[in-house]
């Protein structure tokens, strides 16, 4: 077999297992990484590695793996866009983890978010209460969002950096 056909279908085998992987074992291992989450990526990216380019570790090798990954990431992309049955079963749904200020104990239980969690994220939305959400919100990127009904609410990731001019100015 052509050794570059040969990376080209391992490559796509291992695409799709860390597809399913990741749908098996949740959303909520997508969003903020800890140590162990670093880690453990670090190790699946050794691990697949030499699945997906065999023996081949030329330069051409990596590159034939790698366009062939970023080839079927953007087909997969588009088509999840075009189709939106292959995007409902790849991509989980959002879910309502707090409705006005009433935790679901169900749903936080079965996405395995606990209450630490959960503070952590209503502080970075400067949120005290559970009682002062309005809704909250595991996202499918496995982000957790956070609505209160108030007004004067601004997204909380964009506090956190400087802006440009202040980077030029020393600020």
């Amino acid at each position: 077999m052509n050794p570059y056909l040969d990376i080209i279908i391992r490559s796509t085998a291992v695409y799709f297992f860390m597809i399913i992987a990741l749908r098996i074992f949740g959303k909520k291992e997508l969003s903020q990484l800890n140590t162990a989450d670093v880690i453990l990526i670090l190790l699946i990216s050794n691990s697949v590695q030499n699945a997906m380019v065999g023996n081949d570790t030329t330069l051409l090798g990596g590159l034939a793996a790698a366009t062939i990954l970023f080839a079927i990431n953007f087909v997969l992309k588009k088509s999840m866009f075009r189709y939106k049955k292959l995007s409902e079963l790849l991509l989980e749904k959002p879910e309502i983890l707090i409705h006005n200020g009433t935790l679901d104990f169900k749903k936080l239980s079965k996405l395995d978010i606990t209450s630490d969690e959960l503070k952590e994220a209503m502080r970075e939305h400067g949120v005290e209460h559970f009682k002062d959400v309005k809704l909250a919100m595991l996202e499918i990127d496995g982000n957790i969002s956070i609505i209160t009904g108030e007004s004067n609410l601004k997204q909380t990731h964009y506090k956190r950096r400087k802006n440009h001019k202040n980077l030029i100015q020393g600020n």
